[in-house]
């Protein structure tokens, strides 16, 4: 698989979603004077990607391959996997075969 950024990376997975049926919600940063920011109410760190079709769940946090989590990303992945929503995971460019899987 080619190497990608993580804004392109996100762009396939979301494409690769919408494509097989999956309702997508991402939250896009914007520029401002300051720099690049999430608008944002409540805790940092919220999921990157939330995938919905027929009634399963996926709440994905993509990363680069030598990216970690923050520990605010953490605590929210922590949550999600405490309610048993579904499935909640961390998505890497060479976890392709995996997306296609999960999406499939």
């Amino acid at each position: 698989m080619k190497k990608f950024t993580e804004a392109s990376f996100t762009d396939q997975v979301i494409k690769l979603a919408q494509l097989r049926g999956w309702r997508v919600h991402h939250q896009r940063p914007a520029r401002t004077a300051t720099g690049w920011r999430s608008a944002i109410q409540g805790h940092p760190g919220f999921p990157d990607l939330i995938l919905i079709r027929n009634g399963a769940l996926i709440v994905a946090e993509l990363k680069m391959p030598k990216g970690t989590t923050t520990p605010e990303q953490g605590e929210w992945l922590k949550t999600f996997t405490s309610i048993s929503c579904g499935r909640v995971v961390v998505w890497r460019p060479n976890d392709w075969p995996e997306i296609e899987r999960m999406l499939a």
